[in-house]
């Protein structure tokens, strides 16, 4: 059989990513492509377990506690999930990953990258996403986008201030891992960011 590919989502809350992670889903499914569609945290019983305490805005946790929590559910996610699919020869598309521990709680919550990088080779030393679509948009967009939401969860509702540390985050990651991660400019249109996402998947699909 076959390596499946896996490919993340992600970026700041009100990026857009979700919307076209939908629109991937299909575009792959037409194409006849064998496909799992999972999310972070999540995916499993267990983590949907998690993420109902993670995302709960009146629950307080400790930012090192919060990523122990995100991780113990990627381990879990990685074990009846992902690695399965891939070994069957599935592609995954999978709304965040790892880079958004990077982000989140370590850009946004000052949780040391030296943690993160032990929680990392710990918990999935030998798998990183094929492509990793990174959807970008200015603090202000994705506030406004955010504001539309009628019940915000823990992270949504966080401050400008918080969305700034998380976006550069992700930039730097970008930086470090060039041929990895690519930028979707969130602002474009939909059928303009759609047709850069085609064009990524079809040099994917030939590799």
């Amino acid at each position: 059989m076959t390596t499946g590919r896996f490919v993340t989502f992600e970026g700041i809350d009100g990026a857009g990513k979700s919307t076209h992670l939908a629109w991937a889903e299909q575009f792959l499914k037409r194409r006849k492509i064998p496909l799992v569609v999972t999310r972070e945290p999540g995916g499993t019983r267990l983590g949907e377990q998690l993420r109902e305490l993670l995302l709960a805005s009146d629950q307080p946790i400790d930012a090192e506690t919060e990523a122990l929590m995100m991780f113990a559910a990627r381990r879990q996610h990685l074990v009846e999930v992902i690695l399965p699919a891939l070994k069957g020869g599935a592609w995954v598309l999978c709304d965040r990953f790892t880079d958004a521990s990077y982000a989140y709680q370590g850009g946004g919550r000052g949780v040391p990258t030296r943690k993160l990088q032990v929680l990392e080779a710990w918990v999935h030393p030998k798998v990183k996403p094929d492509l990793t679509f990174l959807f970008d948009v200015s603090i202000e967009m994705a506030r406004e986008r955010i504001s539309r939401i009628k019940s915000p969860d823990r992270f949504e509702s966080q401050d400008a201030a918080f969305f700034k540390r998380v976006r550069n985050a992700y930039l730097r990651r970008m930086r470090a891992e060039p041929r990895r991660i690519v930028r979707i400019d969130g602002g474009k249109s939909i059928s303009e960011i759609q047709a850069e996402l085609e064009q990524h998947f079809d040099r994917l699909w030939s590799k």
